[in-house]
């Protein structure tokens, strides 16, 4: 396999590096991959760890790890779930602006995120976006939702079309450019995807999703490819040119961002939307690049909340 380059989540990096960094509260990093990726992302100045869950193994995993967290604080807290819940905790008393996953199942943090009373849910829908560096790609690609909503309905898609705008302006994307993904450009009774992506595009135009381009349906290769567009002539401001992919569904995106990865050398950085702060799902088979990019994402994300915050009390 060619060696990758990561362009984009160099630029990412090094523009970070201007920001404070995050108190992350970081929910059970009881291994070495989870406690190693805490440590880089701190080491570069994109968060500040707060670890949460049992002392013992998290000093154990550190040592094992060859980890120096003497300096970071520690929350105590003895299984998983506890972990996932004393984090949510410490996010509701405003001593963490985002959440980042340790060595616990998704389902245990996302279980904690979500409760009704407890939990960091808002009136938006939660979902995942991939940041995606594709080498053959000219712009940095989001693709939503490929983790979180399995067969999200249309009402779903507004909130996950908005979340992946929110995100591209505080990732200072310069125009945001949505492509509602189905497998044609034409809109066809008999696939629902089509009907769906056209009245998606109807409420951008109504403006119930903002800050954006928004265009579908389109073909994944419409969608990204210019040659593709000038051959179909399609007539589009997104077409050819889309930062920003929206799928039908868990699977479709799923299989898109695992092909970018394996078949496109790319990268792909995580992070849910949604909820009250950013939250960071890393996996261990995650390249250290993609760690400290997927931390990087939810440090803008979070400093894009603290702006928006000081504008509404100025």
């Amino acid at each position: 396999m060619q060696q990758r380059v990561h362009e984009k989540y160099q630029r990412l990096l090094e523009f970070c590096k201007a920001l404070p960094a995050t108190p992350t509260a970081i929910a059970h990093p009881c291994d070495e991959s989870s406690i190693r990726g805490a440590a880089d992302a701190a080491r570069l100045g994109l968060i500040q760890p707060i670890l949460v869950g049992p002392r013992g193994r998290i000093e154990s995993a550190a040592k094992q790890a060859d980890v120096d967290i003497g300096r970071y604080e520690i929350v105590e807290a003895p299984y998983s779930e506890a972990s996932a819940a004393r984090a949510v905790e410490l996010v509701r008393e405003g001593r963490a602006e985002a959440l980042m996953k340790g060595s616990l199942h998704t389902d245990e943090l996302m279980g904690a995120v979500v409760k009704r009373d407890t939990g960091l849910r808002t009136a938006r829908r939660v979902s995942h976006c991939f940041v995606m560096d594709v080498p053959s790609y000219p712009e940095t690609l989001i693709v939503t939702d490929a983790a979180v909503n399995i067969a999200p309905t249309m009402e779903d898609k507004v909130d996950i079309i908005q979340n992946a705008i929110d995100l591209a302006h505080a990732l200072r994307f310069k125009e945001v450019r949505v492509a509602i993904l189905s497998a044609m450009e034409t809109v066809n009774p008999k696939v629902a995807s089509t009907i769906e992506a056209a009245a998606l595009c109807k409420m951008a135009d109504r403006g119930q999703i903002t800050g954006a381009i928004v265009d579908g349906p389109l073909a994944l290769d419409n969608a990204i490819s210019l040659e593709s567009v000038k051959i179909k002539k399609i007539d589009s401001e997104v077409a050819g040119r889309a930062n920003v992919l929206v799928v039908p569904d868990l699977e479709a995106g799923n299989m898109l961002a695992k092909s970018l990865s394996f078949l496109a050398n790319a990268d792909a950085a995580g992070i849910v939307l949604g909820a009250r702060v950013p939250i960071i799902l890393t996996s261990r088979a995650d390249s250290v690049m993609t760690r400290l990019a997927s931390c990087a994402v939810a440090a803008l994300v979070a400093q894009s909340r603290r702006e928006a915050a000081g504008k509404a009390l100025a």
